[in-house]
């Protein structure tokens, strides 16, 4: 992959791929030996960057968390190739009613299960998965600082904090002299602008943090999959999908998805993508898959250049 194919993760040092890839789906929609197949062709075409969490699949039937990191882990034991990835996991949302949020105590607990079931020594970055209004935050910024000291972690982030939280906990790390966040997670995508676009665009900018936004294809409804309300039933999630993004907005997103897709003949998916591939201050947009053909459209997002005009049209189509 060439140096222009990856970028910067904030100021990290760490270098990923134009896209992340969400692993919420090992154990959840894919089993252990599919996801083992789909964690082989990420290194292969490039994507090997890999996002998790120690929550992960807990809301299946039959979890209780944890269960995407431990295939992640047998798949690292089997293949040996944790050399070749960038790891990223979180912390902070509920495993159980004693295991959630950032106190101290608990990130050093959670960070040791989550190590034990990547059957990894370090992770690459570290990420608060919420904010925890109830634990200063120098107290969890300094148990953080404390990890990467010790080697187990390279780097922090965080995910679904607020612009004005972000912004504090940036300022505690520099009074302080404290590892600071150098990624944020936010939603975002062509459809859903309005919450990291109004506020948050402006502090990850400033500082020169990394954004690895989630929800990259508003829950597929930007593949283009959806486009009437008996599609609701192609998926388990289609009616939610349907009810929120089935308005004049979404179908003249849509519109302009398909006229780009045709002049490029490509997926709408790759196009959604490509988009937020351009956006300035945006890393590496997680996307997910669940088969290899899936994949390959996501991976061919990565060569896709739309024209500054292009741009426009999508970004005209979603005001």
């Amino acid at each position: 992959m060439s140096q222009n194919q990856t970028r910067q993760l904030g100021d990290s040092g760490i270098t990923v791929p134009l896209l992340t890839f969400g692993g919420n789906v090992f154990g959840w929609t894919v089993d252990q030996s599919t996801s083992f197949s789909l964690l082989d062709a990420l290194v292969e075409r490039g994507l090997w960057f890999i996002d998790t969490a120690d929550v992960y699949s807990r809301w299946a039937p039959g979890n209780k968390g944890g269960e995407s990191e431990t295939i992640m882990g047998e798949w690292l034991k089997k293949s040996g190739k944790r050399d070749q990835i960038v790891l990223a996991t979180k912390v902070g949302m509920e495993l159980s009613p004693e295991k959630t949020g950032l106190k101290p105590q608990y990130i050093r607990q959670a960070v040791e299960d989550s190590l034990r079931r990547l059957q990894t020594d370090y992770i690459d970055l570290y990420q608060a998965h919420r904010d925890d209004q109830d634990t200063p935050l120098a107290e969890t910024l300094s148990a953080f600082d404390s990890l990467i000291r010790e080697g187990k972690v390279r780097a922090i982030g965080a995910s679904n904090y607020s612009a004005a939280r972000l912004q504090e906990a940036l300022k505690v790390s520099e009074s302080q002299g404290l590892a600071r966040y150098e990624t944020l997670q936010p939603e975002y995508n062509l459809y859903d602008r309005q919450p990291y676009e109004a506020e948050l665009e402006s502090v990850v900018r400033a500082h020169g943090l990394g954004v690895i936004n989630y929800y990259s294809l508003a829950s597929g409804f930007l593949s283009g999959k959806y486009r009437d309300a008996a599609d609701a039933g192609k998926s388990a999630r289609g009616q939610g999908v349907v009810e929120k993004y089935l308005n004049s907005r979404g179908l003249r997103i849509l519109d302009a998805l398909d006229v780009i897709s045709e002049a490029h003949q490509v997926t709408p998916t790759q196009v959604a993508l490509a988009w937020l591939i351009a956006r300035p201050g945006i890393t590496a947009p997680i996307v997910s898959a669940t088969s290899l053909k899936q994949l390959d459209d996501l991976t061919d997002a990565m060569h896709l250049t739309l024209t500054p005009a292009q741009i426009d049209q999508l970004n005209q189509a979603s005001r």
